[in-house]
């Protein structure tokens, strides 16, 4: 690699927002990186703290709470390639309630009852795409009115 070393550039990444290891990976692999000099740093950086798989599922718990649902946030860390005790340990700092960051999302999506099937429809994919379960959104659609 020539101009910036590898650490740099993992810095200059980890320093706009947390990666989990396998992204950050990725995206120095991406730029021409040798895997093994890629793993090196990686160790090196997560030794100094600079780097955390745990830290980095926290922050994606935060950002994410009351706009997905607990399943889906999930899936996002598994995606990454965040390990499950990590997943794990930041579900459980995290008070995620999926009925309540449901309804707060319906509620500023739509606000009111659906007026129509059509409605209806529209309402359960949405918050279908947001990983709530069927079950637990027509639950919530039938406790809004009669029309729902």
């Amino acid at each position: 690699m020539t101009g910036v070393s590898l650490r740099d550039r993992a810095i200059r990444l980890l320093a706009r927002r947390e990666y989990a290891r396998s992204e950050l990976e990725q995206r120095l692999l991406a730029r021409g990186g040798d895997r093994t000099a890629v793993r090196t740093v990686l160790d090196a950086l997560a030794a100094e703290g600079l780097l955390s798989d745990a830290r980095y599922a926290r922050a994606m718990v935060v950002r994410k709470a009351g706009s997905v649902s607990r399943r889906r946030i999930v899936e996002g860390l598994k995606a990454a390639g965040v390990p499950g005790e990590d997943i794990d340990g930041a579900l459980e700092d995290s008070e995620l309630d999926d009925e309540a960051a449901m309804r707060a999302l319906w509620e500023r999506r739509f606000g009111r009852a659906p007026v129509n099937e059509r409605e209806k429809a529209r309402q359960v994919r949405f918050l279908q795409s947001r990983g709530f379960a069927l079950s637990a959104i027509l639950k919530l659609l039938r406790g809004q009115g009669p029309s729902a």
